[in-house]
């Protein structure tokens, strides 16, 4: 029995929610399997979801710009792509990997979290996309977004009234 039959819910979003948190990497893909093509998503989304709900993020806005801080702890620089999708979606994405392993060394715990993750972000308007920047330093990427300055008011247009 799953969550949404236990609730009273018989949804497809409530057993799309339900196969997310509960889908593996090992499990199969569900694409070719008819039955469950209409209800679940694939393995692509399934993984892009995890991905963006495991990194998290903050979002500050300031009379100039807008920032965004990232934890990525553990990560080079080199191992963080930065973005901008159809001219308003910044996306930031980047693997992290499993330490190599080591002759007669076996993991007791692990908890780390290791594999892709990304983040997107929809920009506002007034954000200017030939201005970002980006800083990694002590596992916290800060990318600041400058804003476009504010459109000048438009004049009214006098017209001359001439006399006939």
């Amino acid at each position: 029995m799953d969550i949404a039959t236990l609730m009273g819910f018989d949804a497809p979003l409530l057993h799309n929610l339900h196969y997310i948190l509960e889908a593996t990497d090992d499990d199969n893909d569900t694409s070719n399997n008819k039955s469950n093509n209409n209800r679940r998503p694939s393995r692509a989304y399934v993984r892009d979801a995890r991905a963006m709900a495991a990194t998290p993020a903050d979002v500050k806005e300031y009379p100039n710009s807008y920032v965004f801080i990232i934890d990525m702890p553990g990560l080079k620089s080199g191992d963080i792509k930065v973005q901008v999708e159809n001219d308003n979606v910044l996306v930031v994405s980047g693997k992290r990997n499993r330490e190599e392993e080591k002759e007669g060394v076996k993991y007791v715990r692990m908890e780390r979290r290791i594999g892709k993750f990304m983040k997107k972000f929809a920009l506002p308007e007034n954000a200017n996309i030939d201005k970002i920047s980006a800083v990694c330093q002590d596992g916290v990427l800060t990318l600041t977004v400058e804003k476009l300055p504010p459109p000048e008011p438009k004049k009214p247009k006098t017209i001359q009234v001439q006399v006939a």
